[in-house]
């Protein structure tokens, strides 16, 4: 048995030797101090983000940290971001294959992970994303948001204060649910109005890397996340989606709804009988169609609606851009009250605008990018970045970054007049939407929706604290988004 004990060890510590050796030889970035068997893991303590963000502050923009097993760069500069998305876009543009990436994506059948990921999302942006079907859907944003203009008015003439978060989050899942669902948010049967944000919620938090992932030999993370009930969530959570999707389905192939045209899903399911007349060789799945309403569902709705609560909790506790913005408002629009306002409006309003680019710059949505994987050997900002590491870029520590921006923590939308840096992937300053082949394919869709609603909220009403609020919480709290962790409560009041 000693024999035994001896041998294991002395080829554990042979491989540790080696492997020692061979990385000495490579020009990795730097890296805190590692435990064994752990890694880094000790210390990442509260929001990723955030942690992430101050090991970049003290060891560099480019890091290495070992989580387990796996291996990991974190990027948080605009130079190495530019170099990862653009530079080494091709060398780096697939995603990590995780536990939770295998079951979410219904063994890689989505935009994120699957093989064919470049035909969906030809796919999605030609039939739900591309600036045509974004304009053609402009009398569903106009409809919804007039809708919760209406049900805010009943509030402000009590007067008493609304949850603004749980409002903007119904507006934006009733669009989306109109534009890619065909159905309405608010009648449809299969749907458990207060369980579908929580659905969400709980499918972004399970969006991680697993004890599975980080200890995959022996078993020990399997068995360490099945005793910790991390396996149960995850799949309880697809079950759950994937019997709403099954819902939406079967709702379109027995046309169990009314329906004024046909939708995306409708286009889909024609697509599926048709594979053999298919030229590009891609042919569509079921899975393939449930991955595809999935990623609408899970990426789209709750990003615009955070973009908006962060803009209006930033605008509250910034009275002067605040006023700024409503006298805007107000100077293009016309001192004549208008019953509907409508998204020819925005076109006038370039301060607005702007407010909404700093409010990306501030809270982007998503602050860490989609991980994606090296595919071969990388050099970024000099180091070597071998096959098979997890590129992870943090948009909110880029965001934040003090050697591009001056005052980076303090809401100042003025910072983009004349300024050449946008939200729109060319500029790697600020990345609330990503960059490169793997950007996020509905930016034009969210923008719409969000300069809409905040023009909406802006016109017809002023914004305040309800009276026992002294100040502003801008607690963060999430895994994949960050939403705002206390709820946006104001008091609306209507303007004359």
């Amino acid at each position: 048995m000693s024999i035994i004990l001896y041998f294991v060890s002395f080829l554990l510590f042979s491989l540790i030797f080696v492997k020692k050796i061979k990385d000495s030889k490579q020009n990795l970035p730097p890296s805190p101090p590692k435990l064994p068997i752990i890694g880094n893991l000790h210390q990442l303590r509260g929001l990723f983000h955030r942690s992430l963000h101050n090991l970049s502050k003290k060891h560099g923009p480019v890091l290495h940290l070992r989580l387990g097993s796996l291996q990991m760069v974190v990027i948080s500069s605009s130079e190495a971001a530019e170099e990862v998305l653009k530079t080494h876009d091709l060398e780096c543009c697939t995603r990590p294959v995780t536990i939770a990436s295998t079951v979410l994506s219904r063994n890689g059948n989505d935009i994120g992970f699957s093989e064919d990921w470049r035909e969906l999302r030809k796919l999605a942006v030609r039939e739900f994303f591309s600036v045509t079907k974004v304009r053609f859907f402009r009398y569903v944003r106009e409809e919804e948001s007039d809708l919760m203009v209406k049900q805010l008015r009943e509030s402000a003439l009590k007067p008493s204060p609304v949850d603004l978060s749980k409002t903007l989050f119904c507006l934006t899942a009733s669009i989306i649910f109109r534009t890619a669902f065909g159905q309405s948010f608010l009648e449809n049967k299969h749907i458990d109005k207060e369980r579908i944000e929580e659905l969400m919620l709980e499918a972004h938090s399970n969006m991680t890397f697993n004890l599975t992932d980080m200890f995959p030999t022996a078993g020990l993370g399997w068995f360490m996340d099945f005793v910790s009930g991390q396996h149960k969530r995850l799949h309880d959570v697809f079950t759950e989606v994937d019997t709403f999707l099954n819902h939406i389905i079967d709702d379109h192939q027995s046309k169990n709804f009314t329906q004024d045209r046909p939708d995306f899903i409708d286009y889909l399911l024609e697509m599926i009988p048709k594979q053999e007349q298919n030229e590009s060789n891609f042919n569509l799945t079921i899975d393939q169609l449930k991955g595809l309403i999935q990623g609408i569902y899970l990426a789209g709705v709750d990003t615009s609606s955070i973009t908006m609560i962060w803009t209006m909790a930033e605008l509250v506790r910034n009275p002067r851009v605040m006023k700024k913005v409503q006298d805007e408002i107000q100077n293009c629009i016309g001192t004549k009250y208008k019953e509907r306002i409508t998204e020819e409006d925005l076109k006038k309003l370039q301060y607005l605008k702007l407010v909404v680019q700093e409010s990306l710059r501030l809270h982007p949505p998503v602050p860490l990018l989609l991980p994606r994987e090296t595919m071969s050997q990388i050099k970024i900002q000099g180091y070597d970045i071998p096959p098979k590491t997890i590129l992870v870029v943090n948009a909110w520590s880029i965001g934040r970054d003090p050697k591009h921006w001056k005052d980076p923590e303090e809401f100042i939308p003025e910072r983009f007049i004349d300024c050449p840096v946008d939200y729109k992937g060319h500029s790697f300053e600020m990345l609330p939407f990503g960059s490169g082949r793997r950007m996020c394919p509905g930016m034009a869709s969210g923008i719409a929706t969000i300069e809409l609603g905040l023009l909406k909220l802006l016109y017809y009403f002023d914004w305040g604290l309800p009276e026992e609020k002294k100040e502003m919480d801008m607690e963060e709290a999430g895994v994949l988004t960050i939403v705002k962790k206390v709820p946006l409560e104001l008091l609306p009041i209507l303007r004359q």
